[in-house]
């Protein structure tokens, strides 16, 4: 082999083994933090079952979770917590990070037992509010709201107060990164009582079972 071929050869076996050395381990950075970023688990719980205004990753779809992950990495979608630590990982590890958290068991559910369709929000997140234009959110979430593909993320079980927080942002535009306006547009029709109730019927709601087709 000419030396100049061996160099090349012998060059890309070294970065090929530097990135491997260098790649996150999904479950410590979860539990533990690192690539300087914080512990996934500080936010979104040690299970990943989310708390206050910190979304449910666990069981969630990997792809819509990919998705997110590329969005505040390119500032489509901003926060002030989320945007520093997608920037920061590289593209393989925001996606192994989605694979992981899309592979772990759904949490316990956060209310005793579901709240019927009956139940204040249950209504409007089942049926809609169509004299303003407003489908119900498992239209297009699916049955249960368990989500359906990237685009329309498992919805059930998630903390209240998250759930309250992305229908405001929607409804004002600070959150635009949904596909062709489907949540911005509904979402501005929406009272803060209308906010408030879907947000809370959603949370008492099962999310979809481990290992369950979503």
């Amino acid at each position: 082999m000419p030396r100049a071929a061996l160099v090349v050869t012998v060059l890309m076996v070294v970065l090929a083994y530097a990135g491997a050395a260098n790649a996150v381990d999904p479950a410590t950075l979860a539990r533990s933090g690192g690539a300087g970023v914080a512990a996934c688990s500080s936010c979104h719980g040690d299970k990943g079952q989310g708390q206050g205004n910190f979304p449910r990753l666990a069981a969630q779809h990997s792809a819509y979770l990919a998705r997110q992950l590329e969005d505040f990495a390119s500032g489509r979608r901003d926060n002030p917590i989320m945007s520093p630590i997608a920037k920061a990982l590289s593209a393989p590890d925001r996606a192994a990070m989605a694979n992981y958290y899309g592979a772990l068991p759904a949490p316990a559910p956060l209310a005793a037992a579901p709240a019927p369709a009956t139940a204040p929000g249950g209504w409007l997140a089942t049926r809609g509010a169509w004299s303003k234009g407003v489908p119900g959110c498992v239209q297009c979430h699916g049955p249960g709201g368990r989500g359906v593909g990237a685009a329309f993320p498992s919805i059930a079980g998630q903390p209240a107060g998250y759930i309250a927080a992305q229908l405001t942002a929607f409804a004002s535009g600070a959150r635009r990164n949904d596909p062709q306006a489907l949540m911005r547009t509904p979402a501005a029709k929406l009272s803060q009582s209308e906010i408030d109730s879907v947000s809370q019927w959603l949370s008492t709601q099962p999310a979809a079972a481990a290992g369950a087709s979503r």
